[in-house]
This record gives structure tokens, sequence and C-alpha cells, in this order.
């Protein structure tokens, strides 16, 4: 996984792009009708319910357009709410608020709900060894808080992108001449290169499976579309060698039958590719 640093570059380039986005030369709408020396204060009110998310980085998107704003938080990330929620107050200068407004509630609007969906999932797992992690089915450009809103709600992240982790999928195995070429040649790869990366492989068979063991030195593999019945017999035959993973069309229906077979790992690109946003809205107060 990428680090602290890394991934507090990403959040901030977030902020720094969706205001050149959204703002370019100037609010002109506040501009023109708010005086510059104007003070007000805004709830952030929730019309919807679910787990909330983003609040931390909201505070972060009011620092960056304005570092005299004051955010007063009565409600948490991770917190369930309900409509007629009011998660926090922000004051100062009127025209910052309203400056920061859409790119708050836009970026809150989708942490929260898939931090509601990952929360879902991750109940239907209770009582099972097995976690739900996202993947990098996300959307462009803000991947960093989509992720953050997955282990918001309880889930955990797969790697954050191509460079953090090795993942053999079907394309990287066919191309390379086989399971046991890819992998030989991966971890050449990575000695050339002093990369200290994990490797997860994807396997379609039972076959795969026993091909993957017998190369060695893989960190999970990707047990992908398999039956029950299979992923049982793959979960059985890896006994604990390395790490295992169910993917492919798995939903709400199946996924506890999923766990149950002994799996380590779901992953569920659901969770950050088919959300509806939650209600959120920043009223004056």
């Amino acid at each position: 996984m990428i680090s602290k640093e890394k991934f507090q570059e990403e959040l901030e380039g977030i902020i720094a792009n969706a205001i050149r986005e959204d703002v370019g030369d100037g609010d002109h709408t506040s501009l023109s009708c708010i005086p510059n020396e104007a003070k007000g204060k805004a709830k952030l009110l929730v019309k919807d319910e679910g787990i909330i998310a983003g609040v931390e980085f909201a505070q972060m998107i009011f620092d960056h357009v304005d570092p005299t704003l004051k955010v007063e938080t009565f409600i948490h990330d991770g917190d369930k709410v309900k409509y007629g929620d009011v998660v926090f107050h922000v004051s100062g200068s009127s025209q910052s608020i309203l400056k920061a407004e859409r790119l708050v509630l836009n970026a809150m609007q989708r942490m929260s709900a898939i931090a509601t969906k990952t929360r879902f999932f991750a109940d239907l797992l209770e009582g099972t060894k097995t976690k739900v992690l996202d993947t990098r089915k996300t959307t462009p450009g803000i991947r960093a808080i989509e992720k953050w809103a997955v282990k918001i709600g309880g889930g955990e992240n797969h790697r954050f992108a191509l460079y953090d982790m090795i993942m053999i999928k079907d394309n990287h195995i066919d191309f390379a001449g086989g399971i046991g070429q890819a992998i030989h040649k991966t971890k050449s790869y990575l000695t050339r290169n002093d990369l200290n990366l994990k490797i997860i492989v994807e396997a379609r068979d039972l076959t795969e499976i026993k091909e993957i063991l017998a190369s060695g030195g893989v960190y999970r593999i990707l047990i992908d579309n398999f039956s029950f019945e299979d992923t049982r017999k793959a979960v059985a035959l890896i006994d604990g060698q390395c790490l295992t993973e169910s993917s492919g069309g798995i939903n709400e229906d199946t996924i506890r039958e999923y766990a149950e077979c002994g799996v380590d790992y779901i992953s569920s690109g659901a969770l950050t590719h088919s959300v509806y946003n939650m209600d959120l809205s920043l009223k004056a107060v």
C-alpha cells in the first residue's frame, strides 16, 4: 500500500484540482453580491440516512480555501446518520464558505454513499473471518477519497494503483506464456529493480491454483469467478500457504456464502462504481 505521505499528497492534489476546476479565476457570483468583509455561518444538513464520511476531508477543504474558517463538528466519520442530523457548523468569511461549498458537498455525498454500501457489505460478513476489499474501479481523479470512504465504512483497501502491488491477472498470464512464466518473470523483475512489492495472482480454475502454489512466493491468490463448491476446494488446496481472495460478480445475495467458504477477502468493485450519493446540503444558519 502507499505511504501516508503519498496518500496525503493525493488528497491535497484532489482539492487543488477541484478548486481549479470549480472556481477558476473567481466565484464571481459571490464576489458580486457579498461584501468581502461579510461573515456567516452554515450547517451541513443530512437529508438521508446511512454512514457519514468525508468530515475530515471537508476540514481539509475549508483549510485549503481559507485557514481562518472555523469548523465545529458534531458527528464524525463512520457514524450513522439520519434525516435532519447536523454534522458540523462552519463559520467565517461568507465568500469562503460559498467557495468551498460545492466541493465539500460533492465529496461528502460520494464518500458517504461508499461508506454506507461498504458498511452494509461488512455487516453481511459479521461472524466470519472475511474482510471486504475495494478495487481500482474508482472515479478517475478522486480514488484517494473513495478508498478512504471504504475504510470509514469498515472495509479494507486493495492496492491503490498499478505501482504499489503486483497483481498478475488472466491477460498477464496469457501474454507471459503461462502462470509459471509470469510469476518467474515477476520475481526476476522485482529483484533486478530492488522492489519490495507483494504478489497477487489470479486463478481461473483449480489447475491454476496448483500451478501458483508450485511456483511459490505469492502473497495472495485471487479465486476469480469460482462456484461455491470450487471456492471451498481452492481454499482447501491452498491450506494457509498464502492468503485467499474471492471476486467476480459477488453481490449482497452471495457474499455471505462465499465468506463461509473460508476465504480471507472478498473484493467488490460495486463499493465504488455502483453507489447513489447521500443527500446532503450546506445551509446558512
